[in-house]
């Protein structure tokens, strides 16, 4: 079964960077969508960016577009995210996760039962002064 291990994240002040990585423990993300979810407290679980197994497609939640950038590096089977211009409201639990390749690429702001199914540990990213 696909593991994935992400890092980063971490404590920042409001209008800095931060970059999230996600690999795979056994396999290559070759052959999967990636996508970027988050979790403030209190609230559900928002999809905010996805890459698609090309690598050619990305998508972004409005809340994000702009400030943060998805993307994959085949050569280490890594896709990264990277977020500028963080604003306290970006605080909460990070997670990359897994979508068949073959599945036609789909990225929503509420996550889809079913779709990107394997998921990392989580980190946590926290904005604040």
């Amino acid at each position: 079964q696909l593991q994935l291990v992400q890092s980063g994240g971490g404590l920042v002040q409001p209008g800095g960077s931060l970059r999230l990585s996600c690999t795979a423990s056994i396999f290559t993300l070759d052959e999967y969508h990636i996508g970027w979810f988050r979790q403030a407290p209190g609230k559900g679980r928002e999809g905010i960016a996805c890459i698609s197994r090309s690598r050619l497609d990305a998508v972004y939640a409005d809340s994000v577009k702009g400030r943060f950038t998805i993307s994959g590096d085949n050569a280490t089977s890594t896709v990264y995210l990277q977020m500028t211009d963080l604003k306290p409201e970006d605080t909460g639990t990070y997670y990359c996760a897994a979508d068949w390749g073959l599945s036609p690429f789909i990225c929503t702001t509420i996550p889809i039962q079913g779709r990107y199914i394997y998921r990392a540990q989580g980190t946590q990213v926290t904005v604040s002064s």
